[in-house]
């Protein structure tokens, strides 16, 4: 399974309909009027184009609680394609890149509500929904 960083316009205008499962109301001009903002701050989009398509979208950060981290705000799989360790070796790589960019920890949040999300990052080694990587 390769995971890849998406760089190029038109590599993270392929994404959008994957993203747009995860953000139902947002539009393709919204989506692109964001990445224009979100990328000069260090956002970065990875994905999963293999039997199906999931993407994750990170940013590095510091703040006073977490340190130097990275933190996920995006983390989809095309309707299709969950339950296919997809999910799992993307944030598996997320984790790569973020020691690789000297952080210390790893966050996300995920709403209540998305309880099939709950249950993905319930299997994984950190319940907290934050993991640190040192």
């Amino acid at each position: 399974m390769k995971v890849s960083e998406l760089r190029s316009e038109q590599e993270l205008m392929r994404a959008f309909p994957v993203v747009r499962e995860l953000h139902r109301d947002l539009t393709e001009e919204r989506y692109a009027e964001l990445l224009a903002e979100m990328k000069p701050q260090g956002y970065r989009l990875f994905a999963v184009w293999e039997d199906g398509e999931i993407v994750a979208g990170v940013v590095v950060l510091t703040n006073l609680y977490y340190g130097r981290h990275a933190f996920v705000y995006d983390i989809v799989t095309k309707g299709g394609a969950r339950s296919g360790g997809y999910g799992e070796a993307l944030m598996d790589h997320v984790e790569e890149f973020a020691r690789g960019a000297g952080c210390e920890k790893m966050a996300l949040a995920c709403g209540r509500e998305r309880e099939s999300a709950l249950r993905f990052y319930e299997r994984q080694p950190s319940y907290a929904m934050r993991k640190d990587l040192r």
